[in-house]
């Protein structure tokens, strides 16, 4: 099974952390399994930016986010080119390394 590394993020998981994950799970899904609460307002359908990671290690195994993913992205807070939706960063055999953003655009959040 895949590792993802998260390095530390102030409100979500202030310590970093290091999950498990099914091959063919999204990185959002092994979060949400793992109890690290990251945002995903438009649960999980690619709607939103909210979701939102840089991938530091491992980008390539994640395969080419569609059209509908970069235009997305375009609009997502901190955009580096390795840049991904976790919802739509579906996991091979490879391990990776994620940062989530300090910042969204999530106006709805409470």
């Amino acid at each position: 099974m895949p590792v993802i590394t998260i390095l530390p993020h102030h409100e979500y998981c202030p310590q970093g952390a290091t999950v498990e994950a099914e091959r063919g799970t999204s990185i959002c899904e092994a979060l949400l399994e793992h109890d690290i609460p990251i945002e995903h307002a438009c649960e999980l359908s690619c709607a939103c930016t909210t979701c939102h990671v840089i991938v530091r290690k491992g980008y390539g195994s994640l395969g080419d986010p569609d059209e509908s993913e970069e235009d997305l992205l375009d609009r997502a807070w901190g955009l580096e080119p390795t840049s991904r939706l976790s919802c739509q960063a579906i996991l091979s055999d490879q391990d990776v390394t994620i940062e989530i953003p300090r910042y969204s655009i999530n106006h709805a959040k409470e």
